[in-house]
């Protein structure tokens, strides 16, 4: 995998610095970029889409969070902040890590090893397409557990159920579910959309599992009985005419 493209965003020269000097040291990074105006710095990573922004907080005009719910999907956050009463809201926008000031060069080697997995993981899950010939479906995502990437096949996964930072895989072959550090919406990207459905904010259903829907609209799987949620109805129902018309 190629180094990772970094913005560094800060409106504290020394902070960037900083990070400039730990990303130079750090061989699977790429320094594109460095901002102290948070304005020109959304500006750019709307037009380049780093894959990665190492992202100050408290700045003006346009604050860390303020920004980070601004720019494309494919640009990972990891915040770095000298105030922890932002990590909570830090997950809730899909960040992948939350770095506190002063920041030890160990820290942050951590967030930028869990970035590479991340994007890692989405490489792995992407099949290109063969010369001249339709592409394989995909059959199977890799998934870190305990340290090391296991391979899980999707005709395996009952569904996924999402807390805070963290997922769970519900596996038809294993009473154990699978947890792995991710996003739902991380899990979500890595999962094909043809057989896998966002259900609830915390659910994500194996279509091929559902054994049956109840009167009340709600899903049985896996011996597991998992609500439809309002905000994900619509594309249920939708789903659900296309099989019987």
């Amino acid at each position: 995998m190629n180094p990772l493209r970094c913005f560094v965003v800060d409106d504290e020269p020394l902070a960037v610095r900083m990070l400039e000097n730990f990303i130079a040291r750090t061989p699977f990074l790429e320094l594109a970029a460095s901002y102290t105006d948070p304005v020109q710095a959304l500006s750019d990573i709307r037009i380049q889409t780093p894959q990665l922004v190492f992202l100050d907080i408290q700045m003006p005009d346009l604050s860390g969070m303020e920004l980070s719910r601004m720019i494309p999907a494919g640009t990972r956050i990891i915040f770095t902040t000298a105030f922890k009463q932002y990590a909570f809201e830090s997950y809730e926008v899909s960040a992948l890590d939350f770095l506190l000031k002063p920041i030890r060069y160990q820290k942050f080697l951590e967030a930028a090893e869990k970035a590479r997995e991340w994007f890692a993981l989405k490489e792995a899950a992407t099949t290109p397409a063969a010369p001249a010939a339709q592409a394989p479906e995909k059959t199977a995502v890799f998934l870190k557990v305990d340290g090391a990437l296991r391979k899980v096949e999707l005709a395996d996964i009952l569904y996924v159920e999402g807390m805070k930072d963290y997922v769970m895989f519900r596996l038809s072959s294993s009473r154990e579910p699978l947890v792995t550090h991710l996003t739902m919406k991380a899990a979500e990207d890595l999962l094909p959309a043809q057989s896998f459905m966002r259900i609830h904010r915390s659910y994500i259903v194996n279509l091929t599992q559902v054994a049956s829907v109840t009167p009340a609209g709600d899903i049985k799987v896996g011996g597991a009985l998992l609500h439809v949620s309002d905000a994900y109805r619509p594309a249920f129902d939708e789903y659900l005419k296309g099989l019987s018309g």
